[in-house]
């Protein structure tokens, strides 16, 4: 879900004409995914590799999932030694380059807000 989320953040129009492979491993559970940013997308498929990436990344899940809570990020994980950056690590410099923050709250249909009732106390 996490793969489904980033994709959610990726912004077509900055992502636009890039392309790239990441292979991710996670040993202790076996999982395996092929994440690849083509035609303005972002898409992961779980149980696959590539056969030719352009960046393998080995981490344990969890220490994935501190990058996942934002507390890590790959690079930071990399230089501790507990992720294995195999390739270009610069494609995860793409990849972030492309990601927005969206406030989680926002109006689901434009003006929505505005004209909703007062509620007193």
């Amino acid at each position: 879900m996490w793969f489904d989320y980033l994709a959610i953040l990726l912004d077509s129009r900055k992502a636009e004409g890039m392309s790239f492979t990441i292979d991710l491993v996670t040993p202790d559970t076996g999982e395996t995914y092929v994440i690849e940013r083509s035609n303005a997308t972002l898409t992961s498929i779980p149980g696959f590799q590539a056969p030719d990436p352009e960046l393998a990344v080995t981490i344990n899940r969890s220490d994935l999932e501190a990058v996942m809570m934002r507390k890590e990020t790959l690079a930071s994980q990399a230089a501790a030694g507990r992720a294995k950056l195999d390739g270009d690590a610069k494609v995860l410099d793409q990849l972030m380059s492309c990601l927005v923050h969206f406030d989680p709250a926002f109006e689901i249909i434009p003006g929505a807000l505005a004209a909703a009732p007062a509620v007193e106390p």
